[in-house]
């Protein structure tokens, strides 16, 4: 009986706690080899698949193609369903965005996106052949040359919407609000783009539109400042930036223009998959505008880099953000040059406001929702006027031939004007105004009242 004891005691030593946890983490360990040797072996079994596939496509597809041209297309298919953003770039590809982001390359001049199979218009590039020719943001191409764009992918789209310069395409659209589609002739040509423009509105408000964020961006803006503080000097009250039918473009070029705002604080963060991926832009010391009051305009086609601007102002609370809803892009792109084979475009990370939203697919709403309005004449008006009376008294003043002289040179043909009247800078601009003439009522207010109360 005591030698059964000694045997259980034994027994019980020599599986301990500590033994059964070493026989424990053997196991777990046992366990995670065999996952990984089974997650290897269905990547395998998924690369023979691809292996068998690709045979078929070499062998019996309808047309020969290379070996080259089915792994290209391998690739860009593999890309391009993972998002809207992502693709392959072939060598001609990576060169011209390359060039691109240097601010000159040939094309329709439009950023574009793929839409249900279409190809949507992010928005069009101030000066350029398609914003000539009257293509807008939000417009769906349908058809290029009355070819089918559905079934296309888009660098495929893209491919054939490039062409010699002075060559014609014709652009089959579908615009909200149009009953039926339009067809536009664009004509190619080398796109230009100058990415700053200012001027000096009212004679007191600088205005300064940004078209794009290419490598000219931040210098082009610092010099737009500088020109608009040596035209009128003292007697700007504030700055206007424009946004609209801005596609975006250089991250670091939109951080440098929040920069170029905002004296402290957060511009953008960065946020990858894993948490050792984020990245957080920050304000230096230092405001071109010194402070001066600031409007931001932006509308459907302000998309991407001008949505990290916007959204940056916004939650500052350094600038009003005036117009209509954003484009919503709010992923960042990395470009990975592929030796010997072009590039690869892959999203990595998301973007988000200093306080902490993520603008992908919601877009920045605006503080005050403007619409472009459009104005019309109205067609059979029953309206009276003086002069419509029997017997009205005639007015051959200077005053009214003056009038008349200069509502002659406003209207073109058929009553409309020959430059469309921008409703949306306009109310930008009388919101400018009344802050900086609310400011100067309110603050000898309060300076009375402290006044009163230290006495």
């Amino acid at each position: 009986m005591r030698t059964f004891g000694y045997l259980v005691l034994s027994l019980a030593l020599l599986y301990s706690p500590a033994t059964f946890a070493q026989e424990e983490d053997r196991t777990a360990l046992t366990q995670e080899e065999k996952l990984k040797e089974q997650t290897a072996q269905d990547t395998y079994r998924q690369l023979n698949l691809f292996g068998d596939v690709f045979e078929r496509v070499r062998a019996q597809y309808v047309e020969t193609l290379t070996d080259e041209e089915i792994v290209e297309k391998s690739i860009d298919g593999l890309l391009t369903s993972l998002d809207p953003h992502s693709s392959y770039l072939d060598d001609d590809d990576f060169k011209d965005m390359q060039v691109q982001t240097r601010g000159e390359f040939g094309g329709l001049g439009i950023e574009v996106t793929m839409d249900n199979g279409f190809v949507k218009v992010v928005s069009p590039i101030d000066e350029t052949p398609a914003a000539n020719a009257g293509v807008q943001a939000g417009d769906y191409i349908t058809h290029l040359d009355g070819e089918q764009v559905l079934g296309l992918s888009l660098s495929e789209a893209v491919d054939k919407m490039r062409g010699k310069v002075g060559e014609p395409i014709i652009l089959t659209i579908v615009r909200e609000g149009a009953e039926e589609k339009i067809e536009v002739e664009v004509i190619r040509d080398i796109i230009k783009i100058q990415s700053v423009k200012n001027r000096v509105e009212q004679k007191d408000i600088g205005y300064i539109r940004v078209t794009t964020f290419n490598q000219n961006t931040m210098p082009g803006v610092e010099k737009a400042v500088a020109e608009i503080k040596k035209e009128a000097g003292d007697k700007i009250i504030g700055y206007i930036i424009d946004l609209r039918n801005n596609p975006g473009g250089l991250l670091d070029q939109a951080i440098s223009v929040s920069d170029a705002f905002l004296d402290k604080g957060e511009i953008v963060s960065t946020r990858g998959r894993n948490e050792s991926d984020t990245k957080r832009d920050n304000a230096t010391p230092g405001d071109l505008t010194d402070g001066k009051p600031l409007i931001v305009l932006i509308n459907g086609g302000s998309a991407s880099a001008s949505e990290i601007v916007a959204g940056a102002l916004q939650d500052h609370r350094r600038a009003i953000i005036v117009g209509t809803q954003s484009f919503g892009k709010g992923s960042v792109q990395t470009v990975i040059p592929l030796p010997g084979h072009g590039a690869m475009r892959l999203t990595t990370a998301r973007y988000y406001t200093p306080s902490g939203r993520s603008i992908q697919a919601e877009g920045v709403e605006p503080d005050i929702i403007v619409e472009q309005a459009k104005l019309e004449e109205l067609q059979g008006s029953t309206r009276t006027r003086e002069s419509d009376l029997r017997g009205a008294i005639t007015n051959d003043s200077k005053v009214a031939k003056k009038l008349k002289e200069e509502a002659k040179k406003a209207l073109g043909k058929d009553g409309e004007t020959d430059k469309p009247v921008d409703y949306q800078l306009n109310r930008a601009l009388d919101l400018l105004r009344g802050i900086v003439l609310y400011g100067d009522r309110t603050q000898p207010q309060q300076a009375a009242s402290t006044v009163k109360v230290t006495q």
